[in-house]
């Protein structure tokens, strides 16, 4: 099992940076790939960024691209999503998740490719 807890959300102005943090306990988050999804009201979950097992292999969703970074502390056990730039369609829940399959180089972008999910941090981004 592992736990995955976010930190990091909160509310910024438009063109304001956090960094969101996915802590993990119960495995070594560098053994998997690890992707950062989203949740705005009204709309379905999906793919912000994710990194995969190697840490060399880095997915981002058109979306963020150019102005998102994921990134791993494996010392800390810890991946994080620095977001800079943000825009109000930025504001969501942002969920970190685990792929507890042996992926290497690839990184799952779907939904169901992941297997171990947080309970999310929120992000707003005012106008």
């Amino acid at each position: 099992q592992v736990q995955l807890v976010e930190s990091g959300g909160g509310l910024v102005q438009a063109g304001g940076s956090l960094r969101l943090s996915c802590a993990a306990s119960g495995r070594t988050l560098s053994d998997y790939a690890v992707g950062w999804f989203r949740q705005a009201p009204g709309k379905e979950r999906s793919v912000a960024a994710g990194i995969g097992r190697s840490g060399g292999s880095v997915y981002y969703a058109d979306s963020v691209k150019g102005r998102f970074s994921i990134s791993r502390d494996n010392a800390k056990n810890t991946v994080y999503l620095e977001m800079n730039s943000l825009k109000p369609e930025d504001t969501a829940v942002y969920y970190c998740a685990v792929a507890a399959r042996p992926y290497t180089i690839y990184v799952p972008v779907a939904q169901d490719e992941y297997d171990y999910w947080g309970k999310g941090t929120q992000v707003n981004v005012s106008s």
